[in-house]
């Protein structure tokens, strides 16, 4: 079961390089060391560009009981296909079918 997720914060709201200096340091400051954060610029010309930061947290409590609720039907998916590969290999002969008489 995995213990680390990917996450990430967007930030699109900037005026000046000053305040986006601050608001990159308050956030590498906030991120554990394990983080491995990256920084992107994401966007077009369109729709407007924000800097996107990824890095890696920790799962939550309630985000490692609905893994391991995944993971446990992951398990028996892949217990039901084992089954299905042992019936696959019991040799089978199909019975001649029955000829229909005209009516």
């Amino acid at each position: 079961m995995r213990t680390r997720v990917k996450d990430y914060i967007e930030v699109s709201d900037y005026t000046s390089l000053d305040r986006l200096i601050t608001t990159l340091t308050a956030i590498r400051e906030s991120l554990p060391e394990t983080a491995e954060p990256e920084l992107k610029m994401r966007g077009d010309d369109v729709f407007g560009r924000r800097l996107s930061i990824t890095y890696w947290r920790e799962l939550t409590a309630a985000e490692q009981e609905a893994d391991a609720k995944y993971h446990a039907l992951v398990a028996a998916d892949a217990e039901i296909a084992a089954l299905a590969a042992q019936l696959d290999d019991v040799p089978f002969e199909q019975a001649p079918k029955a000829r229909r008489k005209a009516a």
